[in-house]
């Protein structure tokens, strides 16, 4: 089959700066050197684009997994055209996409499937699936902000604003134009692209399927690392609609708690979370299927698959209770039902069915840990 015609503009965009940040911007450091302010300035431009993508583009806009209020939601779109990643309403139609259509190499718009160049970035290259560029069918809501709306408009000139008009200024205030071009600009730019990209290219090939196998997207720590908390892609993949990607407390997102905090301040509301008993549920599975993969070719297969998934049913049940028991103690707690919570019946029986499935936990981990 002919190959899609080539995206000259992009190709270009993407090979030149590429190379003023792997040849010039070296070459510079080396003969003239940046010093502290100028390499502050690019980090903190770098972290603003990069987290107007991830708490803007992605969570904000593309999941809707909270509320803005709309002074937040223009310093996202401005950063937005900043990191060059296209205007909202199209990255934005582009990921439900491929969040809809993981995978499928005929529909995803980046299927890692189709190897690590084209997840990465040959996918912008190239006019692939170029019927679907103007069809913004999926994101009727994007349609209704006013503030997505001026920002696809005038995306050219906004892009060209931020992308000139900053570098510039700092090279004027100052007092080293090149050095700015190229660290605020160029280095700064080719850094947010590509560890973006990472998020379709690399988090679908390295790390761990935590919660779920129907799609490739991985969990990897080091990722989250480069990408302001996007790294828990696994996760994410199963609970889109969740503002966190990292869950737990020691979880590298930066991007989760950029929106917490911002919620304390008022400028985020409706943060959208996924209930602990349906995380923890898809974990177990996803450690049954693991486990019993790894038994099938061992002795007594067939016995040890059957002792592992009475261990299972046995904690899912337990699960199923406490969670059960520990809602109902919680809305007990909120309309007041019961004068004295603490020193009820229902307080009882919750701690008794905590500690019975701490127990039973502590037994599934030994038993996968010695199985495995």
């Amino acid at each position: 089959m002919k190959k899609p015609a080539i995206i000259w503009l992009n190709v270009t965009i993407f090979a030149v700066t590429f190379l003023f940040a792997a040849i010039v911007v070296p070459y510079r450091a080396i003969t003239h050197g940046f010093d502290i302010t100028e390499i502050t300035a690019a980090i903190v431009c770098f972290i603003y684009c990069g987290m107007s993508i991830t708490a803007g583009y992605h969570r904000l806009w593309a999941h809707k997994a909270y509320q803005a209020h709309w002074s937040l939601r223009l310093i996202f779109a401005l950063g937005g055209a900043f990191a060059l990643q296209n205007s909202i309403l199209h990255w934005s139609s582009d990921h439900r996409v491929h969040h809809k259509h993981v995978d499928n190499n005929d529909k995803d718009p980046y299927s890692a499937k189709r190897g690590f160049w084209f997840s990465h970035i040959g996918w912008m290259c190239r006019r692939y699936q170029e019927d679907r560029y103007s069809d913004y069918t999926n994101v009727r809501d994007l349609k209704k902000d006013g503030i997505v709306m001026w920002q696809h408009k005038y995306y050219v000139p906004l892009a060209l604003l931020m992308n000139f008009g900053i570098p510039i200024a700092f090279g004027l205030w100052h007092g080293n134009m090149i050095n700015s071009l190229l660290l605020l600009g160029v280095f700064r730019l080719v850094m947010n692209h590509h560890t973006t990209f990472f998020i379709n290219s690399l988090a679908h090939i390295w790390g761990k399927q935590t919660y779920t196998d129907k799609n490739t997207a991985r969990d990897n720590g080091f990722l989250a690392l480069l990408t302001f908390g996007e790294g828990y892609h696994n996760y994410h993949h199963i609970f889109e609609n969740d503002y966190r990607n990292g869950i737990r407390w020691w979880h590298f997102d930066p991007t989760k708690w950029l929106i917490k905090s911002c919620q304390w301040l008022g400028l985020t509301t409706k943060l959208r979370t996924v209930s602990e008993d349906k995380i923890e549920k898809s974990r177990l599975a996803m450690t049954l299927k693991q486990t019993k993969a790894k038994l099938i070719t061992c002795p007594n297969a067939e016995q040890s698959i059957a002792y592992l998934q009475q261990e299972y049913d046995v904690l899912i049940k337990k699960l199923n209770a406490y969670y059960q028991v520990r809602k109902a103690l919680i809305a007990a707690k909120r309309e007041q039902v019961i004068a004295d919570v603490e020193k009820s019946e229902l307080m009882t029986q919750y701690q008794e069915l905590k500690d019975r499935l701490i127990e039973q936990r502590k037994s599934w981990h030994l038993l996968t840990q010695k199985l495995a």
